[in-house]
């Protein structure tokens, strides 16, 4: 079992990653056409109002996801992130998308995203891969067991959504959708939006694309304000803080998805050795299976908790040889096994859910 004092550890780390409130701020319209009062509905929720006034404000992860789900209990509204997510644009995260938008073309801008995305908000990141002609702009959290986190991957998505066709033009449009959580009852809401097939129970969420659009150039290129805007953002970056262990974490939900999370491929990715590496997370209080081991984790609950894949591919997926072997491990990281996991998880779901909750 992953020890109680570890568990609290990265709970008090939980609440300690931050983010930026422009991408939440579309938050109080939406409410408002939902015919209820923000200020009340936040308010009840433990939200300063006041914060909304400026989209650089930070608040916690673990805060801006209480609130959200406070909402989506009350007003009943289960696309509500989806609702958020389509309001916002490449301005809503700041520096970080006005530098993707004077790029020189849509990868170079989609790298610069993913790049410097914890600027705008940490606990989560965006993603970009490239397989043969789809590439995938995925999103995916790294604070496992925080409240709403498929309305912020709904959000997200949207939002990302939106980026690609601002950087691409009204002609672009997305091959697929994949989410990372069950389907919700109501589909029709993400039909409208996207208007391409949707796929639930995913490992991963990601809007999937045809590849040759990175190579589109953009409109905005200016070589002169985007050298000034990256000096910015890495004077930023570095005020932000190196926090190596958490770099680390942050990188491994995907590298164990795609199956790329060796000492060798993680430490090349900070173009360094594994032996720097190990050394690094032993400075940090930590070591690199530990970390593996969270990650892998995290990944279990998050498709147990929030997506109807069945135990077996679940095991599959966190590349166990069996169901049997992925039990065992998981009854050794909390203490029962997945089934009770998510049974548990079922009923405090639907005791959140109730009004009043």
């Amino acid at each position: 079992m992953i020890p109680p004092a570890r568990i609290n550890a990265r709970k008090q780390k939980a609440s300690e990653v931050t983010v930026r409130l422009g991408a939440t701020v579309g938050l109080v319209p939406v409410l408002q056409s939902l015919g209820v009062d923000p200020s009340r509905l936040l308010t009840e929720a433990g939200a300063d109002m006041s914060l909304f006034a400026n989209p650089d404000n930070r608040v916690s992860y673990t805060a801006r996801n209480h609130w959200v789900a406070h909402c989506v209990a009350r007003t009943g509204c289960h696309h509500l992130g989806l609702l958020v997510g389509q309001r916002n644009t490449l301005q809503s995260v700041g520096l970080v998308g006005l530098l993707a938008k004077y790029s020189p073309d849509v990868e170079s801008a989609l790298r610069s995203l993913v790049r410097y995305f914890r600027l705008h908000a940490q606990g989560a990141l965006p993603t970009l891969a490239v397989e043969g002609r789809s590439a995938f702009l995925g999103y995916v959290t790294y604070v496992p067991g925080a409240e709403a986190n498929d309305q912020i991957e709904d959000a997200a998505l949207a939002s990302e959504f939106n980026f690609l066709r601002e950087l691409c033009g009204p002609d672009w449009n997305a091959a697929e959708v994949r989410f990372a959580h069950r389907k919700p009852e109501d589909v029709r809401p993400f039909r409208e939006f996207f208007r391409a097939p949707l796929r639930f129970d995913c490992e991963q969420g990601a809007v999937v694309f045809h590849s040759s659009w990175l190579r589109r150039r953009l409109r905005e290129d200016d070589p002169d304000l985007r050298r000034l805007l990256e000096q910015h953002v890495e004077a930023l970056e570095m005020k932000l803080g190196d926090d190596f262990a958490e770099q680390v974490r942050s990188i491994l939900r995907t590298a164990l998805l795609t199956d790329h999370a060796s000492a060798d491929e993680i430490a090349s990715l900070f173009s360094m050795h594994s032996r720097t590496l190990h050394r690094r997370l032993a400075a940090s209080g930590t070591g690199f299976r530990e970390l593996v081991e969270e990650s892998r984790f995290a990944i279990a609950t998050q498709m147990l908790a929030d997506t109807d894949a069945d135990i077996n591919h679940v095991a599959l997926v966190l590349d166990y040889a069996d169901a049997s072997a992925f039990t065992r491990a998981f009854r050794r990281w909390s203490g029962s096994t997945p089934t009770q996991w998510r049974l548990l998880q079922g009923r405090k779901r639907t005791a959140r859910s109730r009004p009043g909750s």
